[in-house]
């Protein structure tokens, strides 16, 4: 018998529609390691720059409730006992009680006249067009630049001449000139940010311009004033060159005034618990403030840019 030999079997033909596969190419390690690299020195660096400015915060406090000794002889351990007693005779005996309430009272009108005047010239910067716009615009920006004090001996003998030298009223007053200029700035750039369809229609609803802006525009610009607002009131809260040019009065001294004669005098007694209760009294409202406000603050300066 004779056999035939079976072919082999075809091998099945590869489908023509398939479509290659492509690689998805994974990021070079170089990039990676360039990356995390930097996350590393960038976070080094915050975590250096908070050592630096909350460890001497934390040092004030714990001294404010040590005794003279203490700070001396453990001036980097915790205290034994609190010492409250520092805090009342810094209040009491070192008149830090008035040195806020004088405080309190000239940035408390200072901040409430730099809100309502800047807002106001910023809005009207900002939404109306009319000659001299731009010239009244760089003028508050030139204000900016100007050092102040080399306005202080011209800015004394006005102050003098109107009889404001040395009254609260006139302190509020130098304080809200010297604020406008980055209120203005501020401010201007806030408000061109807004929607002109809101104020369009309420305008045609029939409300005057003044009754657009304060009960529109001026509530939809809270978080820029909220911002400008804190700024200020840091810049005046601090403020120590103008009151001692300008304020010359014991009774009407300022906290920071009050600061530095406490510090001369308690530094000659030897009394440096009370000096550092001092520190912490006027050093308690800028931080309360900050943390408080710390997201409206944020969150005006990143409103222009997300509107």
């Amino acid at each position: 018998m004779k056999t035939t030999d079976t072919p082999p079997a075809a091998l099945p033909e590869e489908p023509q529609d398939r479509q290659p596969v492509t690689k998805v190419n994974a990021p070079p390690v170089k990039e990676k390691r360039e990356g995390s690299v930097l996350n590393v020195f960038s976070h080094g660096v915050l975590v250096i720059w908070a050592l630096l400015v909350v460890l001497p915060l934390l040092w004030a406090v714990m001294s404010s409730f040590k005794d003279d000794n203490s700070i001396f002889s453990s001036p980097w351990s915790l205290p034994d006992k609190l010492h409250f007693e520092n805090w009342s005779r810094a209040w009491t005996q070192a008149h830090m009680s008035d040195y806020f309430f004088n405080t309190i009272v000239v940035v408390g009108g200072s901040l409430i006249g730099t809100l309502v005047l800047g807002s106001m010239a910023a809005y009207v910067l900002a939404r109306f067009d009319f000659p001299g716009n731009r010239f009244i615009y760089f003028l508050f920006i030139g204000g900016m630049s100007f050092p102040i004090i080399l306005a202080l001996v011209p800015l004394f003998f006005v102050m003098n001449n109107m009889g404001l030298l040395n009254t609260t009223h006139g302190l509020i007053l130098v304080y809200i000139a010297y604020s406008l200029p980055f209120t203005v700035f501020f401010l201007s750039s806030f408000f061109r940010t807004l929607p002109s369809s809101v104020a369009e229609a309420a305008i045609i609803d029939g409300a005057s311009h003044t009754r657009t802006f304060f009960q529109i525009m001026l509530p939809m610009a809270k978080p820029g004033l909220i911002s400008v607002g804190i700024f200020n009131f840091l810049g005046q809260w601090n403020q120590y060159m103008l009151p001692t040019v300008l304020n010359t009065d014991p009774d009407k001294k300022v906290l920071s005034q009050g600061l530095v004669q406490l510090a001369v005098s308690q530094g000659y007694k030897g009394d440096y618990s009370g000096l550092f209760a001092g520190l912490v009294m006027a050093m308690l409202p800028v931080l309360a403030a900050y943390i408080i406000f710390q997201r409206q603050v944020v969150a005006g300066l990143t409103a222009g840019a997300l509107k």
